[in-house]
Formats: structure tokens, C-alpha cells, sequence
């Protein structure tokens, strides 16, 4: 009887949460078959409770919950994901907790310790070369693509995205490129390769400075590429200075109070008038909610600057915002084709890892595509000189070449 009483009760508290859903619609099956529609339309998806929730399940964390529910099987959904996010967003005010399910992508670590800020990259990076070759592309790029048609592969657009970024830098024969967080390599080695620049990049995991190095020697690039296995802020300014320096998808890593760090230390060991180009994931809001589940899973230590509080901040260390330009839609399309590759390996993938790990991800993937599409979560890049620099094109038509 008790058990009974207390699966009641969940259901109740379920049906009290979602009955404060007024745009849209959403249709619920519960464990004993009894079926809700929710809102004010016809319902495009339907969520379904397999068996009650845990008993530790809390309101005041459901994206944890249901995050673990999902992955435990224990609840699925029928319809689209995107559809399911963008019905919480809608409805945020009234459904205050499900408004943290939205934000799939946005989390707050707050201060990082460096000892920590490595362990939280291995977390993450260091899963394996062999399951991310799996279903990344050939580039091994691990961050937003640029599509210039919808019907670009992904390697196509992935090797546009590195053109389309290093074109913003206006690289010159024999200057010195930095990439903080060089993923794979396949930047820095395409500079040396395309620009005749000497390229390095560093980065905190070990499986992509091995693969990165691994790639340097087999192409004969020694002379004009490294890459070194250190935190960025380690780095000696008094020893290297560098005419540009980039940063793709690496400063969501470094924390809030961190980010005036960043740009300190690139100020450091950016020459006079140097170019940087800063290509991050951001936010529209002054407080983005802590998500409990992504960052216990699969990004410890994550946070998603609101662009503001870049912006802001470039003129206290002597940067002049040049070009900015939002890449929003073309992440939520890189990651439907990372879940379409990964969904097209789930039999090599299950090699490796078990069926909670495989719907981890998938929920992961899947929902940080909607969540580009269906809430404020953005990615730009940002290009910007330290001092003035009157040497550079007028236009921005070397860009589009």
C-alpha cells in the first residue's frame, strides 16, 4: 500500500506540473496507461513513463531526473526532441523547473582550479580517439561547422569552417599563429600548410596531443608546427609572442570568473596591433541556469557566457571588436549530423560502451541541436585587435573568397 500511495502521489505532483502548460500542447503517457494531453493545442509529442520515477526524482532539479530517467529507460518520448524543448521554453514562466530542460547546453561552473579545469577536458575529450573517429569527420573537428549550402557534408563543412576562420585572421607568410584548445590539429597544420605561418596549438587532453603529433610528424611539419599538453594560462608570454591567436570552442571550458583571465592572457602574448579571433558558444541572459544533468554527465565545469559579458569586456584589455558574426543555425545543423553519424554506429559504439552511455549521448546530441534552434543559446565568433591596427583590408570581402 505504500508503494501505491507513493506512486500516486508522483503522478499527481507530474500532472500538477504539467497542467501548468498554456502554449502548446503536450501529450503524457503515465506507468498504469493512463494518457493526458496537456496546453492549449494538439500535442506533436508525447512524453512516456515507462514505470514511476526514482524515489530520489526532485523538482527542484528535474532536468537531472529526467536526464537519468531517460538514460535508465525508464522514460522515452515519441515526436521530436526539439518540439518537447521549445514547448518548455514557451512556457517558462509558469513551468519555472522544466525551463532548465531548455537549456540543455548552458551551465555554470563558476571558478575553475587548473588541476580541475584538465580533469574536467579528460572527462570529456580523452573518451577515446577510436569513439570519436567513429562519428566525427575525417578533420576530427569537434566544434560548430560552416555550411554554405545545407547540402554540404560534413568534412566539406568542416573544412570550410577552418578557411572561413583562418580568411578572418588575414594571415600573412611567416607570422605566428596560436590555437588555444587545437583539438586535433587539423587548424593549425592547414595554416602552416595554406599560410606558410608557424602554428602552435596546446591543449589539456591527452589523446588529441598524441593524435595531433602523430599527425605533425607523418606530414613533415616539425619545423612548422607543435603542439604542447599544457593549460593556456601556463603559458610564458615572456618567451612566445604571437602575431594571431584563435580559440574554437574552448572558452566555455574556463568558467565564469575566468574569462577575464582569458582575454588577459591573450592580451599577454598578443604583439602590438595582433589579431585574435575568439569562436565560442554564448547565451542571451545575465543568469544561465545551472543544468545538473550535462554537467555531471558530460561537460564538468562548462559554462556558456552570455555574449554581453565578452563584449563588455574587450576594451578593458585594450581589444577593438572588429567583425562578429552569429553561427547559431549552423551548429544545430553540425549536430544533427554528428547524431546521424553516431546514430549510423551505435552497433561499434556499444563495443565500447553500454546502453546508459549510448543514450546519454544521443539525448545529449540531439538535445543541444533543438536547444540551438528553439531557445537563446548561440555561437559567434568575434574578431578583434589589441591597440588599433590600421593595416588591415577595408572590406571584408577576402572573407568570402
Amino acid at each position: 500500500m505504500k508503494v501505491l500511495g507513493t506512486m500516486l502521489f508522483q503522478k499527481e505532483l507530474l500532472k500538477t506540473l504539467f497542467g501548468k502548460i498554456r502554449y502548446g500542447g503536450l501529450r503524457v503517457l503515465y506507468w498504469d496507461n493512463e494518457e493526458n494531453d496537456y496546453g492549449e493545442e494538439t500535442p506533436k509529442v508525447k512524453l512516456i513513463f515507462h514505470k514511476p520515477l526514482s524515489a530520489g526524482f526532485s523538482f527542484s532539479d528535474p532536468t537531472m531526473a529526467l536526464g537519468e530517467a531517460f538514460m535508465d529507460r525508464v522514460v522515452d518520448y515519441e515526436g521530436k526532441l526539439e518540439d518537447l524543448l521549445l514547448l518548455f521554453y514557451d512556457n517558462a514562466e509558469a513551468f519555472s523547473p522544466a525551463k532548465k530542460v531548455t537549456k540543455v547546453c548552458k551551465k555554470i561552473s563558476g571558478l575553475i582550479e587548473m588541476g580541475q579545469d584538465k580533469r574536467n577536458i579528460q572527462h570529456h575529450y580523452d573518451l577515446g580517439n577510436d569513439f570519436f573517429s567513429l562519428w566525427l569527420d575525417e578533420t576530427m573537428s569537434y566544434s560548430c561547422a560552416y555550411f554554405k549550402k545545407a547540402t554540404d557534408s560534413l568534412q566539406q563543412a568542416q573544412l570550410q569552417k577552418i578557411d572561413h576562420t583562418l580568411k578572418k585572421l588575414n594571415l600573412k607568410p611567416g607570422e605566428t599563429l596560436l590555437d588555444i584548445g587545437s583539438g586535433w590539429g587539423w587548424l593549425i597544420i592547414k595554416a602552416a600548410q595554406q599560410y606558410g605561418v608557424k602554428a602552435t596549438g596546446i591543449t589539456l587532453s591527452e589523446e588529441q596531443y598524441k593524435k595531433t603529433q602523430d599527425r605533425i610528424n607523418s606530414l613533415g611539419l616539425t619545423d612548422k608546427v607543435q603542439v604542447e599538453l599544457i593549460n593556456y594560462l601556463d603559458f610564458d608570454e615572456t618567451k612566445y609572442q604571437f602575431n594571431k591567436i584563435v580559440s574554437v570552442g574552448m572558452l566555455e571550458h574556463v568558467g565564469k570568473e575566468n574569462i577575464c583571465k582569458y582575454l588577459e592572457k591573450v592580451n599577454q602574448l598578443l604583439v602590438p596591433g595582433g589579431l585574435s579571433l575568439l569562436h565560442s558558444i554564448t547565451g542571451n541572459e545575465d543568469d544561465v541556469s545551472c543544468n545538473g544533468w550535462i554537467t555531471n554527465y558530460i561537460f564538468p565545469g562548462g559554462y556558456v557566457p552570455p555574449l554581453r559579458d565578452i563584449i563588455w569586456q574587450l576594451p578593458e584589455h585594450d581589444f577593438h571588436l572588429l567583425h562578429t558574426e552569429s553561427l547559431r543555425m549552423h551548429y544545430a545543423m553540425t549536430l544533427d549530423q554528428w547524431y546521424r553519424n553516431f546514430d549510423n554506429q551505435v552497433e561499434n559504439i556499444q563495443k565500447k560502451f553500454d546502453d546508459r552511455f549510448i543514450r546519454m549521448w544521443g539525448l545529449y546530441l540531439q538535445g543541444c541541436a533543438a536547444a540551438f534552434r528553439s531557445t537563446g543559446l548561440d555561437i559567434h565568433q568575434l574578431l578583434f585587435s589589441k591597440g588599433l591596427n590600421n593595416n588591415l583590408p577595408l572590406t571584408y570581402d577576402h572573407i568570402s573568397v
